[in-house]
């Protein structure tokens, strides 16, 4: 039983690293698809919109009719689930990602928790450990550091600003995530969500005016090429869909707790792929500063979902709550 238990957890750590490191590889091929002309509201539109198009033939293999019936019964909290968790903090990522430096703009995405726990200690009025203030405190430093504030702000403004914006949809999803739990399944969730976020999108990023040459033209990512079909490619079924499940069969053998650590190999995986790809080094201060933020971001949620466990679910993806899905 007990080499069995352990086989069960080495494997879902591997899933969890696996996705985290599928996920961190978004930012680099999106990037590069703007580059050759895409907006990142566009960008971000062709990754959701296809995602979706591959898992909601999953809910209704899987599901069927008892998937839609699920669907209507939690809609209010699943259209501001795909505006906020899955529309907005991929758009605002990739336009800081557009603007900013690959492990810059995800760093400021995973800076989500510290809003977390803003929101809980002046929005909802909840008491919160002193060690979430000293996890907060941390982070701030740490962003201080990214941005050299001393100088006045070195990075892009306009990066700076979605990359937070990225963060606050995070934290949104963190608090929401937790009201659907148990109510929506996990697998509909997420499939429910990419269409909301299509159709958002499809509003907002003027898809119709996408240079669609410019997923048959061979595009540049750093020194490197390839036809721009293969960036969209990865970017939807792997970056997208196949982290969605190996995060679904990380959490079904790890606590939420591991998973949510586990996480965090998002930030080091995208800062990876843009050195890799796009050429791209951080400052010595960036990556002194990124660490104080993700040890800050980790103390505030850590601490926070120990002591209130409702309010502030673990910082997984999206993907970790189709866990239940049995996907």
């Amino acid at each position: 039983m007990y080499k069995d238990a352990a086989r069960v957890k080495s494997a879902g750590l591997g899933f969890a690293i696996f996705s985290a490191i599928t996920f961190g590889g978004s930012g680099p091929f999106a990037k590069a698809l703007i580059g050759a002309g895409l907006s990142p509201q566009q960008a971000a539109w062709l990754r959701i919109l296809g995602a979706a198009a591959l898992l909601v033939p999953l809910v209704l293999i899987f599901r069927g009719s008892a998937g839609i019936r699920a669907a209507r019964a939690s809609w209010p909290q699943l259209v501001l689930y795909g505006l906020t968790g899955i529309a907005g903090c991929q758009t605002l990522f990739f336009i800081a990602a557009s603007r900013l430096p690959v492990g810059v703009a995800i760093l400021l995405e995973f800076s989500g928790p510290v809003l977390v726990v803003a929101w809980l200690k002046f929005g909802r009025k909840v008491a919160v450990p002193k060690s979430a203030a000293l996890g907060v405190g941390i982070a701030l430093i740490g962003l201080a550091t990214v941005v050299e504030i001393w100088s006045g702000l070195q990075l892009d403004l306009v990066g700076l600003l979605a990359g937070l914006g990225a963060a606050a949809c995070q934290a949104t999803y963190f608090i929401l995530i937790d009201k659907l739990t148990g109510v929506a399944d996990p697998l509909v969730m997420t499939a429910a969500g990419s269409v909301v976020g299509a159709l958002l999108l499809t509003a907002i990023s003027a898809p119709w005016a996408i240079p669609w040459n410019a997923l048959t033209d061979t595009i540049a990512i750093g020194e490197r090429s390839a036809p721009g079909w293969v960036f969209a490619t990865w970017l939807i079924v792997v970056s997208t869909v196949i982290a969605y499940l190996a995060g679904a069969a990380a959490v079904q053998r790890l606590s939420a707790a591991i998973g949510g650590a586990v996480a965090y190999v998002e930030v080091v995986a995208a800062s990876l792929f843009a050195w890799i790809l796009l050429n791209e080094t951080l400052r010595t201060n960036q990556i002194i500063g990124g660490a104080i933020v993700l040890l800050g971001a980790f103390v505030a949620q850590s601490s926070v979902g120990k002591v209130a466990p409702p309010e502030v679910p673990q910082p997984t993806r999206p993907d970790a709550d189709l866990a239940d899905a049995g996907v």
